[in-house]
């Protein structure tokens, strides 16, 4: 089974080329780390001062995230997912029962590179996009699926943008990344025959 990072700062097109993969690749399962933030009462009080909470990796479950991810390298069964309602701030967890000999595993979200992951052994893939575009595709997001005002995701948007950057610098140095516009159709081939040609580095 081969492991698909896609990470991108928020906006960048990354559930677009998710979601592109999982139609044209076969046998494949999708994890977001946007379903996996934590809906505790510790995380809403922290919320209520840091603004930027939900860019920060404590947001996330990390640990149920890894545990996703090694029941389905494990082939097993049954596979715990989470879903996570935007509006409402909760957390689901889900029972996937899995019939089918996985392929692909894609993991997508703007922490999909700062999991406990063996990098050199992931197809590492980063969405780059225009800032602009990427706080248009953001505002009609957060006020269409997450019920946000615009001059909530305007304090917040540039904040994100920075945080995603800074913690972007180290991963990007130690791993191989492939760097993809979204709605560019040559590079998006391009990118498939890489993932199918891809071999893993050993250690």
């Amino acid at each position: 089974m081969k492991t698909i990072v896609i990470t991108g700062p928020s906006g960048s097109g990354k559930t677009i080329l998710a979601n592109k993969l999982y139609k044209d690749l076969k046998n494949t399962i999708v994890i977001k780390t946007d379903s996996y933030y934590r809906d505790n009462l510790l995380i809403k009080l922290f919320s209520l001062f840091s603004k930027d909470i939900y860019d920060r990796i404590i947001s996330i479950k990390n640990k149920e995230i890894i545990k996703t991810i090694k029941s389905i390298n494990n082939n097993e069964g049954r596979i715990i997912l989470y879903n996570y309602e935007f509006k409402s701030r909760k957390s689901t967890k889900l029972i996937k029962t899995n019939k089918n000999h996985i392929k692909f595993l894609i993991v997508e979200g703007i922490f999909a590179h700062r999991l406990n992951l063996n990098y050199k052994k992931t197809i590492n893939i980063l969405c780059q996009e225009n800032k602009e575009i990427c706080y248009q595709r953001r505002l009609k997001r957060d006020e269409l699926e997450r019920g946000r005002l615009r001059q909530e995701v305007d304090r917040k948007f540039t904040k994100s943008w920075n945080l995603f950057f800074k913690h972007l610098t180290n991963p990007i140095n130690k791993y191989l990344f492939y760097r993809i516009n979204t709605i560019d159709k040559f590079s998006y081939t391009e990118l498939i025959t890489n993932i199918y040609d891809f071999d893993c580095i050993k250690n």
